[in-house]
């Protein structure tokens, strides 16, 4: 097994490219200060349509018609963002791999998980390291993911080369959070 996967892994690795639709200003942006959960709200109420704050740290809004949760914790710098795909009871047992398989190459920041018998586009992250840019690109990327599943399993963020994904890239929605987002 060894003999097969360094190999492998080699030729991965030296074949890994980026898509030149990255977004190359996430890399560049430092955070001018803490992102706050009233900072998030906002974020949340430009972008999102029927926004309801459940709790302290917790939201529910849609996106492009996609149901969104935002679960925030300021005293253990985490949040994260999480939409509901499908149950798993529903997915045939292939379905399983070619999650790992877009995890690998299409899915960038956001990523499938399983949980409580429901597949999740999931999107964590510290707080304190939480720009504006990457807030409104995680949502864009989980709901992408909602989107996409079944057909490109594409975030919409980047394609690295050398996984077992098409190069189709879902980009139009970040885009058009960005403009909203960052317009506050």
């Amino acid at each position: 097994m060894r003999r097969i996967f360094l190999p492998v892994l080699a030729v991965i690795l030296s074949t890994v490219s980026i898509s030149a639709n990255a977004d190359s200003h996430a890399a560049e942006e430092k955070p001018s200060k803490v992102m706050t959960l009233t900072r998030m709200n906002d974020l949340i109420e430009a972008i999102g349509d029927d926004v309801a704050r459940q709790n302290q740290g917790q939201w529910r809004f849609v996106v492009e018609k996609v149901p969104v949760f935002v679960i925030a914790d300021a005293m253990n710098d985490r949040m994260r963002v999480l939409v509901g795909i499908a149950k798993t009871e529903d997915l045939p047992e292939a379905l399983y791999q070619r999650l790992m398989q877009a995890n690998f190459d299409t899915t960038l920041d956001a990523r499938y998980a399983v949980a409580k018998g429901v597949v999740w586009g999931a999107y964590l992250h510290p707080l304190k390291a939480l720009t504006d840019r990457l807030f409104l690109s995680g949502v864009g990327q989980t709901v992408n993911l909602a989107r996409t599943f079944g057909k490109t399993f594409s975030s919409g963020g980047l394609t690295f080369q050398g996984g077992d994904s098409n190069d189709i890239i879902e980009r139009e929605l970040i885009e058009k959070l960005l403009e909203k987002g960052l317009a506050i």
